[in-house]
């Protein structure tokens, strides 16, 4: 075996199989449906990237899929890597063009709540969400990372990446607060399976928002994801744009998205963006 065949057969595990592009595509591009253009990649930088960089000439429902990212980014920009086909690496363009713009802020915390009830019933494994945008699993009692969102605007729509730790073994883990479906116990770790779970969570959460005229509360995103939010009820650490901190605890997501805190003096402040860290509360530890 040459040294490139050594390289690229490194993570070619039995449980690590390709993707099956047109099983995928026979399963989720509908007529009437939402997503529309299915594509997977061996390897790219980051689908957020390539999908953006094309957003002009984008159909709606357009996905992208990538065996490994090279250049995954996250919020704060975060960088996310992880062994091929270890995990879900992929992203959607969406153009909620009759939903008011102000409204959008929304779109990641949807699709945190689509992934949190599609990966509960494809995966079978309780994910809770961390605002805005982490996804934690439990893992010998503690609560872990397993996956994350990041949605950028582009073009006339929005670009919205999702990643997920799927197969990863604890040698593999990026650091020890992160975890993987597989660690925390996932009846089915298919890639396959997963995918189009979270993509028909996405598009039916989607559509109910949509139908909404984006009301967070009318289409019951806001009460689904205040359901699901491990954030809330616990004391957190707001790390805030100009090196602002603020601490209290988390009572409520607000209407538009924002994470309520109630602080030492007896206010209650909105946070709309900003690094958040589990101080104390259900499971432990920080977070």
């Amino acid at each position: 075996m040459t040294p490139s065949d050594a390289s690229h057969s490194r993570w070619s595990d039995l449980d690590r199989p390709p993707l099956n592009v047109p099983a995928l595509r026979r399963g989720l591009l509908r007529p009437d449906g939402l997503w529309t253009a299915l594509d997977v990649v061996t390897r790219t930088g980051s689908t957020n990237s390539d999908l953006a960089g094309r957003a002009a000439s984008l159909a709606q429902g357009t996905v992208l899929v990538a065996e490994e990212q090279t250049a995954g980014r996250g919020r704060l920009d975060r960088t996310w890597t992880a062994p091929a086909r270890s995990g879900l690496f992929f992203s959607v363009y969406l153009t909620p063009g009759d939903v008011p713009v102000q409204r959008w802020g929304w779109l990641p915390l949807l699709a945190g709540v689509a992934a949190a009830t599609g990966l509960a019933k494809s995966a079978g494994v309780d994910t809770a969400l961390k605002w805005p945008n982490d996804l934690l699993v439990t893992v010998d009692g503690q609560e872990r990372k397993t996956g994350g969102i990041l949605a950028e605007r582009a073009g006339d729509g929005v670009v919205i990446g999702i990643g997920l730790n799927v197969s990863l073994r604890e040698d593999e883990l990026p650091a020890p607060t992160a975890a993987s479906l597989a660690l925390a116990g996932a009846v089915s770790t298919d890639r396959e399976t997963l995918l189009r779970g979270v993509l028909r969570s996405l598009e039916q959460w989607y559509g109910q928002w949509r139908a909404a005229d984006g009301d967070a509360a009318a289409s019951g995103l806001q009460e689904a994801y205040a359901a699901g939010c491990a954030t809330l009820g616990r004391t957190v650490r707001a790390q805030l744009p100009g090196d602002r901190t603020l601490t209290g605890e988390a009572v409520a997501i607000d209407g538009d998205g924002r994470l309520v805190l109630s602080t030492g003096d007896g206010l209650r402040e909105p946070v709309s963006a900003g690094d958040i860290v589990h101080l104390r509360g259900a499971g432990g530890g920080l977070t």
